[in-house]
């Protein structure tokens, strides 16, 4: 039995290094651009809805916060059908290999947001871009496993947080145009990424 738990347990790891070098198809292009298309949307409410956000943080978390947790249910459950699909019986271990890539990051934003909305409203303001410079991180973490242009989506987030914290305390990082540009932006070209990616692997494979 010893022996046949050696074999399982390289099995194992053989599969979970493929897993680490095999480009994952398991997120989709139209549901990423969703997510874009959710944040203009989440924007124009903000618009119509919060006026002044400093004056009114809870109703302002609960739009952005609520965005984020829809965008992230809709891409987790449409990865886990697509990973199955796309990589069969490696789909568990790439699952775990893109969780293990960008969970920190989502972690790390829960975190931030819970720290800075109960400590001081009035850092409110910081919010976004730290939004922004923390999903960067994800995006680069991800990347050894997506098509190389996602990078540059990368630089995109990170660009866009540092912009919004080197304008301490403006009233326009707390605009709706400041949350529903950058992810309306980048998720948009996430999705032109992975779709054109996903197809010129297809014609090469």
């Amino acid at each position: 039995m010893t022996d046949v738990h050696k074999a399982l347990a390289e099995i194992a790891t053989i599969r979970s290094q493929v897993a680490r070098a095999t480009e994952f198809r398991g997120y989709g292009p139209v549901t990423l651009a969703g997510t874009g298309a959710l944040a203009v949307l989440a924007a124009a409410l903000q618009m119509r809805l919060i006026r002044q956000p400093a004056l009114h943080p809870v109703e302002y978390l609960e739009l952005w916060v609520g965005t984020a947790a829809l965008s992230l249910t809709l891409i987790t459950v449409e990865t886990v059908s697509r990973a199955r699909r796309s990589h069969a019986t490696l789909a568990l271990p790439m699952l775990q290999s893109a969780g293990e890539d960008f969970i920190p990051a989502i972690v790390a934003g829960l975190l931030v947001t819970v720290a800075v909305a109960r400590d001081s409203a009035r850092d409110l303001w910081m919010l976004p871009g730290l939004w922004q410079v923390i999903f960067s991180l994800g995006v680069f973490a991800s990347c050894r496993l997506l098509p190389r242009p996602m990078f540059a989506v990368g630089l995109w987030y990170l660009a866009s947080g540092l912009v919004l914290l080197a304008h301490a305390n403006c009233p326009c990082t707390l605009a709706p145009w400041a949350m529903g540009i950058p992810f309306g932006v980048g998720q948009i070209v996430v999705a032109v990424v992975l779709w054109f990616g996903y197809r010129a692997a297809h014609e090469f494979s």
